[in-house]
C-alpha cells in the first residue's frame, strides 16, 4: 500500500455504514475477489441500501428524457448509471438498471455514434438526436461497464470511436464533432479534453484485441490528456480550465477534473511507470503534479475527503454534503491514488506553490484551503 494511504483510514471506511465505500476498499484497495464473503456482504448491503434504491429510481425514461438531457448533468442517465457502477452495482443486480442500460442501445446516428434523445432548440423546433461525442463516448463507457460490449450496436459505436480519433492541436485525440449541424464551443482543431478522457477510459476497460485503436495511437491519445495539463499556462481548451475548480472534485464526479484525469491515466502505466521504457519524464512529472493536487485539494491531514463542492440532489449521501468526511469519496480518491504507488516519492516532492496557473490566471495558482 502506498505510504500516502493510511491503514487507519481504510479501517475507518470499513467501519462506516456505507456499503459502497466498504465495497470500494475491499475490491480496489485490498484486492478482494468477488467471491470473498466480505465483498459479497458489502454488495448485498449496497443493493438493499435506500440510497442505492433512490438513485435507481432516478433513471427515468431514456426514450423521453425531457429537457434536461445534458451530458454534464447529474440527472443524465449515463451519469447516474456510471455512479451506480462506481458504487458497485452490476448487470443483473436490478431489472430497472438492466432496462435503463438496454434503453441506451436504442438511439444512434447513421455513422453509428450513440445518441441522446433530446431537443436542440437552437437548430430548429423539432426534436433531434444528439450524437455529440460527449454523448456517444459516455454511453459507450456505461454499456461496457454493464457487460454490453459484444452487442452489435456497441461494436459499431466502438468502430466509429476508433475512426473519430484524429490529430489535434494538442496531439492525437478526439475533437468536438458536429451532430445535426451543432458543434460544441471551442476551436475546431482543438482536442476536447472531456470526450478524449471518456474514450481513453472506456477503451481501457477492453482487452487489447477488442480495442478499435492501435496500442500506440491509444497511448498517444492518453498522453494528449497529460499534454493539456502540461500546456495549461499557454493554452486553454474552451470551458476546460485547470484552476481550483479542476483540482477540487465536484461530487459525485461526472465531468472533467483532476480525479477523472488520474482515474483514466492510471490505466496507462506505459506513460508514467518508472519501469516502463515508453514513459517520458515530463509525463511522469505531470502525473505526480496531478496526484499531489488531488491529495492537497481534497484530502485532510488524516487522509480523508470532505467534499468541498457538490451537485445538488445528493444531500442524503456522504459525498453530497460539505460538513464531514465522506467514506465513499475518500475510498474513491484513494482507489485512484493507489495506482501511482511507484511515484510516491515524486508526488511528495511536488512543490504546490510553484505550480503555475492556467492561461488567463494570475500566474500563481490558488492553493488549497489548508494552505491559503
Amino acid at each position: 500500500m502506498p505510504p500516502f494511504i493510511d491503514p487507519a483510514t481504510l479501517e475507518w471506511i470499513l467501519a462506516s455504514d456505507e456499503p459502497a465505500a466498504r465495497w470500494v476498499v475491499l475490491t480496489q484497495l485490498l484486492d478482494r475477489l468477488p467471491d470473498d464473503p466480505e465483498v459479497q456482504a458489502a454488495h448485498r448491503s449496497l443493493l438493499a441500501d435506500p440510497g442505492t434504491r433512490d438513485l435507481i429510481g432516478r433513471l427515468g425514461d431514456w426514450d423521453d428524457p425531457g429537457p434536461l438531457s445534458g451530458h454534464d448533468s447529474p440527472a443524465y442517465a449515463p451519469n447516474l448509471l456510471g455512479l451506480l457502477a462506481d458504487l458497485g452495482v452490476r448487470a443483473g443486480d436490478d431489472p430497472r438498471v438492466d432496462a435503463a442500460v438496454e434503453a441506451l442501445l436504442r438511439h444512434h446516428d447513421e455513422a453509428g455514434r450513440l445518441a441522446t434523445p433530446s431537443i436542440i432548440r437552437r437548430i430548429g423546433p423539432d426534436p433531434v438526436l444528439s450524437a455529440l461525442l460527449c454523448d456517444s463516448h459516455a454511453i459507450i463507457d456505461v454499456l461496457i461497464r454493464f457487460g454490453r460490449t459484444d452487442h452489435p450496436t456497441v461494436r459499431l459505436a466502438l468502430d466509429r470511436m476508433g475512426a473519430d480519433l484524429v490529430p489535434t492541436s494538442q496531439g492525437k485525440g478526439w475533437p468536438c464533432i458536429p451532430s445535426n449541424g451543432f458543434r460544441g464551443p471551442g476551436r475546431k482543431g482543438d482536442v476536447c479534453p472531456q470526450v478524449t478522457l471518456e474514450a481513453v477510459r472506456a477503451l481501457a476497460r477492453l482487452s487489447a484485441n477488442r480495442r478499435p485503436v492501435a496500442p500506440a495511437d491509444l497511448s498517444a491519445a492518453a498522453r494528449t490528456s497529460l499534454r493539456v495539463w502540461i500546456g495549461r499556462g499557454t493554452e486553454k481548451p474552451y470551458m476546460f480550465g485547470h484552476g481550483v475548480g479542476f483540482k477540487t472534485v465536484k461530487w459525485p464526479p461526472f465531468w472533467y477534473d483532476v480525479l477523472w484525469v488520474l482515474d483514466t491515466i492510471g490505466r496507462y502505466p506505459e506513460l508514467w511507470d518508472v519501469d516502463a521504457p515508453t514513459a517520458d519524464p515530463g509525463d511522469r512529472r505531470a502525473v505526480a503534479e496531478l496526484a499531489a493536487c488531488l491529495m492537497a485539494y481534497n484530502l485532510d491531514t488524516d487522509g480523508r475527503a470532505t467534499p468541498r463542492s457538490c451537485y445538488r440532489g445528493f444531500e442524503d449521501f456522504s459525498f453530497g454534503q460539505k460538513k464531514r468526511p465522506s467514506p465513499f469519496a475518500t475510498a474513491r480518491v484513494l482507489a485512484v491514488l493507489r495506482r501511482f504507488e511507484g511515484l510516491a516519492d515524486e508526488i511528495e516532492s511536488v512543490d504546490l506553490p510553484s505550480l503555475g496557473s492556467s492561461k488567463g490566471g494570475s500566474g500563481t495558482a490558488v492553493g488549497p484551503r489548508a494552505v491559503r
